[in-house]
């Protein structure tokens, strides 16, 4: 495995092993007790997982480049770019980013990506309660159907969920996806307020909503892990 190198990370928490493949490396998550000589032997087993998911990404990119995180950058919003005007001003607790057209202009206490990532990850959780919610409230109004709570967060390989009392869960990284598959994913988590499963009945009710559902749904799979700061 030479020619795809990758780190360890002892996990606590880890029940299995597993293989995490980002744009900046490939890491491998593993129990505390688990052998480091069967670390070799397991990424070479999913050898031609890594390379098709590597090749994604490549792929993804030029469909979706990849946010720049400085001064004169640039991240996606909505099928859009917004480009970044940071200034550092040591001292400051709390950072502070608000648009200018089409221009994000971020005041962060320290210099440093992990600064800007997190006063941005803060900003695009509060707009994506206003354009989720937005959203939301119109297609349960056309759905003549209502729901309970609206939640924003920030899971891993999950972008909605529907409980069966109604919450809503969304994920703040759908902003970083054009405005339709946002539309989309809305209106898939309101047909779940009327229909819980995924059955053929569901699926036809997204359709009838929804009528490129299929084609939001391929771009997803294929181009959603590259949703990401």
């Amino acid at each position: 495995m030479s020619a795809i190198p990758y780190t360890i990370r002892r996990s606590p928490r880890a029940r299995h092993a597993r293989i995490l493949v980002a744009p900046e490396g490939i890491e491998v998550v593993v129990p505390r007790r688990f052998p480091l000589r069967e670390v070799e032997p397991f990424v070479a087993e999913k050898r031609r997982w890594i390379e098709r998911t590597l090749r994604r990404m490549r792929e993804s990119e030029s469909v979706l480049p990849a946010a720049r995180l400085h001064d004169g950058g640039e991240v996606p919003y909505l099928g859009e770019r917004l480009g970044l005007s940071v200034r550092v001003e040591p001292g400051r607790a709390r950072a502070h980013v608000a648009p200018r057209g089409a221009v994000l202009q971020v005041a962060i206490g320290q210099p440093g990506r992990d600064a800007l990532r997190v006063a941005l990850e803060r900003w695009y959780r509060r707009r994506a309660r206003i354009e989720i919610g937005v959203r939301l409230d119109a297609a349960t109004a056309g759905a003549g159907s209502r729901y309970s709570s609206l939640q924003i967060r920030g899971q891993r390989t999950r972008w909605a969920s529907c409980s069966s009392s109604g919450a809503m869960s969304f994920n703040w990284r759908l902003l970083l996806a054009p405005a339709e598959v946002v539309d989309y994913i809305v209106e898939h988590e309101v047909a779940h307020l009327e229909v819980q499963d995924h059955s053929a009945r569901f699926w036809a009710l997204v359709a009838s909503r929804c009528p490129d559902s299929r084609r939001h749904e391929s771009w997803l799979r294929r181009h959603g892990h590259a949703l990401r700061l």
